[in-house]
């Protein structure tokens, strides 16, 4: 690919994301955010809109994670405003769903316009997970979304793959199926976030804590973090392999 179409293609990512965030954050009152009754209009207003049409809403919500993670290349503020609007369980279908599409958008837009620029960046650096991926590219990268990605951050796991030449089939269900745990998590924590909001009449950290909706998925994340981290041990330990 030539220098002036990557140069072109680079300047129109960051119009079009310059354009995508200034249009999220005209709807954000920024001089009413410590106000907790702001975040109760809010979740009140919210209520009914959703209410009012859930198929559109689900649908405006999923091509807004299409759109946020090719163009941000990570999903994790969607993970807790799912919950917020559609509660723990729908939360977790559309997101599921939706970021592991934008992913393999994110994945294919990096393949065909990016590929000799990823291979030069990332190839040497992460080569020594390499080896682990080409021996049976859907298991592995299933566990290497279920340990969040060796602690990778997102947007590199995602155009990582790029590397291997992964199938698109193997990467998206090996994402949809990896996201899962975690992703019902943040979920679970969107939905009490905003069953506290609805039901307190000031904010507390310590009475948010203290929520079994809120202190219970905190618990389950750190479990799946330990499991994660076994995994990690067991299938991408670089010492004894």
């Amino acid at each position: 690919m030539s220098k002036r179409l990557k140069l072109f293609l680079g300047i129109s990512y960051i119009i079009i994301l310059f354009f995508f965030l200034y249009y999220i954050f005209s709807y954000v009152e920024l001089n009413r955010l410590e106000d907790f009754s702001y975040y109760k209009e809010l979740q009140i207003n919210l209520e009914k809109t959703i209410g009012t049409n859930l198929y559109t809403n689900l649908f405006i919500f999923f091509l807004f994670c299409l759109v946020w993670v090719s163009l941000l290349g990570f999903g994790s503020p969607l993970l807790i405003v799912s919950g917020v609007l559609f509660g723990k369980w729908l939360g977790t279908c559309i997101s599921v769903l939706s970021i592991s599409i934008g992913a393999l958008i994110l994945y294919s837009i990096a393949e065909f316009f990016f590929k000799e620029t990823v291979n030069s960046l990332l190839e040497k650096k992460f080569s020594k997970y390499i080896h682990f991926l080409k021996k049976n590219e859907f298991n592995y990268f299933l566990a290497f979304r279920l340990s969040g990605g060796l602690g990778i951050p997102f947007g590199l796991q995602n155009i990582l793959p790029v590397i291997l030449k992964i199938k698109k089939l193997n990467y998206f269900f090996a994402s949809f199926f990896g996201f899962i745990p975690v992703f019902f998590i943040w979920n679970t924590i969107g939905s009490g976030l905003n069953e506290y909001i609805k039901e307190a009449e000031s904010f507390s950290f310590v009475n948010l804590l203290l929520n079994k909706d809120i202190y219970l998925p905190i618990i389950l994340f750190i479990i799946v973090m330990i499991i994660s981290a076994i995994i990690k041990k067991k299938m991408f330990d670089t010492k004894s392999k």
